[in-house]
């Protein structure tokens, strides 16, 4: 009784943190914890293969949208090279036609145009009776019609004035052209102005002195404020780079302009001499005419060593 009652304490017994387990119970917690891992395993493998399954449509929609740019971006690079090709084509006709027609033609077309048509409406007027001169004037006003005449005496008076008479009027020919090329700075000439009066009135030569109706007047007191005759204080002025390279540019062109008419009344001319006698040179001359414009390009290459 002693050895079952022995045998039987462990089973009735409960067991404490200290006490060992069995082995059944031991099995049994590993085939529970088996089970679980492979019910785990299962959801583990799906989540995986739903996300693989995601990233691939989203490489395949991003790879999609990519051709699709790629093909938007090369249909627009040939509309753009389709509608240069175009434009260069009619550039290039435009071109053609401009340099196939000859602008002194046209204009000695235009010319002859307008004389007919001057011609064709004096005739008509004349066979109707009336006066050609009088309907003219009828499409002009009476400051126009003045203007035009007094146009046209200046310009016969120009005519007339072209041959050289003394060295005299040729000056003031000369003369007459700098005084219509010279553009003044007025801006410039209003700043040292007023500062030679601010000058000139803090030393005393200038009163400024205010009118009745608000107008401001400078009074030179001792007179050496307003040049005269005998004034010499220009020869102070020291004129700025700008204005001395002008002056520089112009005395150089006149120079040029001296010895290439001395050039032609001589018969002398700046470019290569091309001909061996006077026939030949007339001859050249009457070939450059027709055919420089077509070969300049191909004698400019020939001289720079870059033609093909």
């Amino acid at each position: 009784m002693a050895a079952e009652r022995s045998t039987e304490q462990p089973s009735s017994r409960p067991s404490d943190g200290n006490t060992p387990v069995s082995a059944d119970v031991e099995d049994h917690n590993d085939v529970a914890e088996d089970s679980n891992t492979a019910q785990k395993e299962p959801e583990k493998g799906d989540d995986s293969g739903s996300s693989s399954t995601v990233t691939k449509a989203a490489n395949e929609d991003g790879t999609a949208s990519r051709a699709r740019q790629r093909l938007e971006r090369f249909k627009a690079l040939q509309a753009r090279a389709k509608s240069a090709t175009e434009r260069n084509l009619k550039e290039t006709a435009a071109e053609t036609q401009r340099l196939a027609t000859d602008p002194a033609l046209l204009s000695s077309l235009a010319r002859k145009h307008a004389f007919a048509s001057h011609n064709l409406l004096k005739a008509d007027t004349e066979a109707a009776g009336e006066d050609f001169e009088r309907k003219r004037a009828w499409d002009w006003t009476v400051d126009e019609s003045e203007k035009w005449d007094k146009r046209m005496e200046k310009k016969q008076r120009h005519r007339d004035d072209v041959a050289f008479q003394d060295y005299t009027q040729d000056a003031r020919k000369v003369y007459k052209k700098q005084l219509r090329e010279m553009q003044p700075d007025l801006e410039a000439y209003e700043r040292e102005k007023l500062a030679a009066i601010e000058k000139a009135a803090a030393n005393g030569d200038l009163e400024i002195v205010e009118t009745n109706d608000g107008e401001m007047i400078a009074v030179d007191r001792n007179g050496s404020f307003y040049s005269t005759a005998d004034t010499v204080g220009f020869t102070e002025n020291k004129p700025d780079r700008a204005a001395v390279d002008k002056l520089v540019g112009d005395l150089r062109k006149a120079e040029e302009i001296r010895l290439k008419k001395r050039r032609e009344r001589r018969g002398e001319e700046d470019g290569d001499v091309t001909y061996i006698n006077e026939k030949n040179k007339q001859f050249n001359q009457k070939l450059a005419r027709f055919y420089n414009k077509y070969t300049t390009e191909i004698r400019d290459s020939f001289e720079r060593g870059t033609m093909i």
